[in-house]
Formats: structure tokens, C-alpha cells, sequence
């Protein structure tokens, strides 16, 4: 079964979510924005959701990190939460 390991953030909105991008294209820590700014309890982490199958995640975010390059900042994805940055760190399948 494929796994993948990801980091990422939850915002309200889509504006937030590409100030956010910006920000770290432009060289802001990952992790420190999502301990600033994730309304996901995983932002006490830098945003780490460690490891996971396919299928666990709600499909828009699956279909992100299962498809998505590697160590790339993806996003905005918006879910029934919210819009979310994703990092897809490592996928295995």
C-alpha cells in the first residue's frame, strides 16, 4: 500500500493561504509559519502529519500529496476545513 509522509497548513481562507505561499517561496521556515498560523492542532509540529496510507486523508488532500511533487510547497487545497499549503516530505508505494 503506498504511504506518504506530509507536513502541512490550515487556513479560513484562500488569500491567506497564498500570503502564506508567498511568504515561504520567499524563504520563510515552513514549520514556523505553521506553528504561527495552522488553525490544525498539527502546527504545534510544524505541521507534521507523519506518515499515512491513501484513502486515510479526505480525498482532495490525498489525491495532493499522492500525486504531488516532492518537497514542493502545493496548495492551495481546499476542503471542507479549509484551505491548506501541503509538503509532501516522502511517498513510498
Amino acid at each position: 500500500m503506498a504511504t506518504a509522509s506530509a507536513r502541512h497548513i490550515l487556513v479560513e481562507t484562500e488569500e491567506v493561504c497564498m500570503d502564506l505561499k508567498a511568504q515561504i517561496e520567499g524563504g520563510q521556515d515552513f514549520a514556523k509559519v505553521a506553528a504561527e498560523f495552522s488553525a490544525c492542532p498539527s502546527g504545534a509540529q510544524g505541521g507534521s502529519l507523519g506518515s499515512f496510507g491513501r484513502g486515510q486523508m479526505v480525498p482532495e488532500f490525498d489525491e495532493v500529496v499522492f500525486t504531488g511533487d516532492l518537497n514542493k510547497v502545493l496548495g492551495p487545497v481546499k476542503t471542507q476545513f479549509g484551505y491548506h499549503l501541503i509538503e509532501v516530505t516522502s511517498r513510498e508505494d
